[in-house]
């Protein structure tokens, strides 16, 4: 069982920082390399790049929320909910390509 988590490339777990600007404001978000492909993927899917798509979930989660406490987390909770909604490829899929 653990083969499949455990072996998985050092790739698809690499941190990324990625440059963005979010309500006006330059800011820089880290996460793992396998959570930019289904951010990519996402945006893609909505055609956006993936700057415009992660500033609009940005801006609907203020616009909700009034604060994003933890907006990388919600970044991969996001990835997550897509994953699990079958509209993702899972991260072993990603790591052979």
């Amino acid at each position: 069982m653990c083969q499949v988590y455990a072996g998985q490339a050092p790739e698809t777990y690499e941190p990324v920082t990625r440059r963005i600007r979010l309500n006006g404001h330059s800011t820089s978000i880290r996460l793992e390399s396998s959570f930019w492909r289904i951010l990519d993927d996402m945006a893609r899917r909505e055609g956006m790049t993936t700057p415009a798509f992660v500033s609009r979930l940005h801006d609907e989660v203020m616009e909700l929320r009034g604060e994003t406490r933890n907006f990388a987390s919600l970044l991969r909770c996001a990835c997550v909910i897509h994953a699990s909604r079958g509209d993702a490829r899972p991260a072993w899929a990603m790591a052979a390509e």
